[in-house]
Formats: C-alpha cells, sequence, structure tokens
C-alpha cells in the first residue's frame, strides 16, 4: 500500500477508519494532539459520541489531564523499580519451564509466553495468580471478540472494574507492597488519586501491560522456531539478547493504536474527517525503508533501532522497561535449559485478532 500510492487507506467500517501506512504521518498523527484524541484507543462499534463513559486514563486521556496521570505512574515502571521483578520474573519462567522442559515439545505461546506477563503483573498488583485465567479471558473479550461485539465488551469492562473495585476497598484497609498501595499513596496534581484515576492506571496494566507481552514473546519464538542461525546466535551469545529484544520488537510490533479525528486534517494528501477514527499501525512505521535501512529485513543484531513498537508521542508506553525485562529473561531462561528447538507445523500455528497481533499457538519441539 506504502509504495502503491495509498500512503492511507479508509474504510467505512466502524464508523469511518483511516489508516496511514508510512513511518512520518503514524508519528505525526501519534505527536498531535490538537488535530486527534486519545479518548478511543480501541476501534470497535461504539460511536464516537458514546465513548466518554467507557472512558479509563491515561491511556485515554488527553493534555492537560494525561501529563499528570501519566507523571504519577511513571515512577512505579522506572528502571530501578523493574529491576526488583528480574528474579521473580526468572522464577516464574523457570517455574513454567519445570511443566515441559522434559517433555521435547509445548506449545510455546499457550504454554509458556501467555502466563509470564499474566503472573508478573499479578504478583505487581497483588492478587492470586490463579485469577490469571480471569485476565486471560477479559483480554480475549475486550480486544478479540469485542470491537465486534460490543454486549461483549462492556461485560468484560464491568468485570474488569467490579474486580479492581473490590480489591482497592480491600487494600485501602490493609495496605501492602504492591502497585495498587503505591497508587493509593500517589498524588496528582497534589491530590490524592480518585478511584477512576487508580482504575485507569490497573486498566492500563491489564490492557496494556499483558497481551502486548506474551505476543511479542510469542513472536520471538515463532521466529526463532524457523530461523536456526538465529538460534544459534542467541544460544552461544548471552551478550546477544538485548539487541535481539529490540529487533523482535521492531519486526513483529504487537500494537496497533487508534485515535480519534477532532479537527479536519490533511495527512499525505488525504483529507481526515473529524468524528472517525484513525489507527497507528506501529508495525508498518517500524518497516518503513524510507525510515530504517533495510526495514524489511530482520537483522538479530541491528545497532541502530530506532523503532515504535512502544508507540510514539505523549502516550509512549511507560510499561517499556517492564516489557523489554519480561521478554529478555524469558528468551534468556528459556535458552538456558532448552537452546536447540524448531517449529513442528506452521499450519498450526493461529494469530489473534484485533488491535494486538500475536501468535496464540506456537508449537515447538527439542
Amino acid at each position: 500500500m506504502r509504495d502503491g500510492g495509498c500512503p492511507v487507506a479508509h474504510t467505512d467500517r466502524f464508523h469511518g477508519v483511516y489508516l496511514p501506512t508510512r513511518h512520518t504521518d503514524i508519528a505525526a498523527i501519534a505527536h498531535d494532539t490538537e488535530h486527534f484524541s486519545s479518548k478511543s484507543v480501541i476501534v470497535n462499534d461504539l460511536p464516537v459520541a458514546e465513548i466518554g463513559s467507557f472512558r479509563s486514563p491515561p491511556i485515554t486521556s488527553d493534555p492537560p489531564e494525561h501529563q499528570d496521570h501519566r507523571r504519577a505512574l511513571l515512577p512505579a515502571f522506572s528502571p530501578k523499580a523493574i529491576e526488583k521483578w528480574v528474579p521473580i520474573t526468572r522464577q516464574i519462567c523457570n517455574e513454567l519451564l519445570d511443566d515441559f522442559s522434559d517433555s521435547g515439545s509445548c506449545d510455546a505461546s499457550a504454554d509458556y509466553a501467555q502466563h509470564i506477563p499474566v503472573k508478573v503483573i499479578a504478583r505487581m498488583i497483588g492478587i492470586p495468580e490463579e485469577d490469571g485465567d480471569l485476565f486471560r479471558q477479559w483480554i480475549l473479550d475486550l480486544l478479540e471478540i469485542g470491537p465486534n461485539d460490543l454486549t461483549v465488551g462492556r461485560k468484560a469492562a464491568r468485570e474488569v472494574f467490579d474486580y479492581f473495585g473490590e480489591y482497592l476497598k480491600a487494600r485501602r484497609k490493609d495496605p501492602r507492597d504492591d502497585i495498587v498501595t503505591y497508587f493509593l499513596e500517589a498524588e496528582v496534581d497534589g491530590q490524592p488519586m480518585d478511584d477512576s484515576q487508580i482504575m485507569g492506571g490497573l486498566f492500563l496494566l491489564l490492557l496494556a501491560g499483558i497481551d502486548t507481552t506474551w505476543s511479542s514473546i510469542g513472536s520471538s519464538f515463532w521466529h526463532l522456531g524457523q530461523h536456526l542461525e538465529d538460534r544459534q546466535r542467541l544460544a552461544s551469545d548471552s551478550t546477544s539478547f538485548d539487541a535481539a529484544v529490540e529487533e523482535f520488537l521492531r519486526f513483529y510490533s504487537p500494537v496497533t493504536m487508534a485515535r480519534v479525528i477532532t479537527e479536519e486534517v490533511e495527512i499525505s494528501g488525504t483529507t481526515l474527517c473529524p468524528g472517525q477514527r484513525v489507527l497507528l499501525p506501529f508495525a508498518a512505521a517500524n518497516r518503513d525503508t524510507d525510515f530504517m535501512e533495510d526495514a524489511e529485513t530482520f537483522q538479530i543484531d541491528r545497532e541502530v533501532n530506532r523503532h515504535s513498537a512502544f508507540g510514539l508521542g505523549i502516550h509512549r508506553c511507560l510499561g517499556s522497561n517492564l516489557a523489554r525485562m519480561e521478554i529478555k529473561v524469558a528468551l534468556e531462561e528459556w535458552f538456558r535449559r532448552i537452546p536447540e528447538f524448531e517449529l513442528t507445523d506452521p499450519r498450526v500455528v493461529t494469530w489473534s485478532s484485533g488491535q494486538v497481533r500475536g501468535p496464540r499457538h506456537v508449537p515447538l519441539k527439542w
């Protein structure tokens, strides 16, 4: 599309949606808060006029309120704050590996990738890990089924807010060393965060901190299961994981976010109409050869990698340090115990639908 004379595509589905394909346009929209609003980051059948009651800041907030919300959450996701979760994540990965490492095969997505961020987030929040199945179902309902079935999406949203609402009540009575207690003690503009702001932060962890990461981990194993040289590189060189993680993120970027057009604006000769939505396909931006040399080629040791897998602009993912850590640790612990493996049958691999793209089944053998 990018090279075929269609830099900005359009569909009448979902009340009108535009799709830019060039890095320069995607970046411009992501940084433009004058013509575009973040009040609807998921494309669904809900008319723009009805979005307000379903917002959950900071992911759906605009300036000026966005800055204060984000600032309150940032310390919990700083490199120093995430460092303490490294040994816990290693423990989680090894507990999962214990279940199948001697069996000679597994589904790297369903048996491994999909559990890691769920368990990490559960421990960060302080909720029972056995509730992970609830989280996975909510993610499926909100991100894959919900956009086409508002009844399912609304039901899942209510269940999420009811769940976290009860948990907030418990934490107020019994503060602990977890992220919920941190939110309860944090301030926005000199005032304690209210329940809607705290719920927004927790909803952000669920919506943006789980599916995106397990999709990235799953895509990494899907790639490695088919590329012997890249497997051998990671198995033989423990210093290569950092660059590899960045290239996995760039080449298999899982996230496409959305914005609502608030004022008429022209992008690459296309007039974008107010009241419709525009998608921000960061995966397309990362493969734009006008922005990055050999962008269509996977290079596991790529040295310069200014990718936008974590988004661009004011809504750049505040959990990027956590995601990078989880992906790196997941790969390191796997290769420490299973250095040789391969994809068994590409036809069995299935992929998610919706705005977060990742493999749901990756059968491997060793």
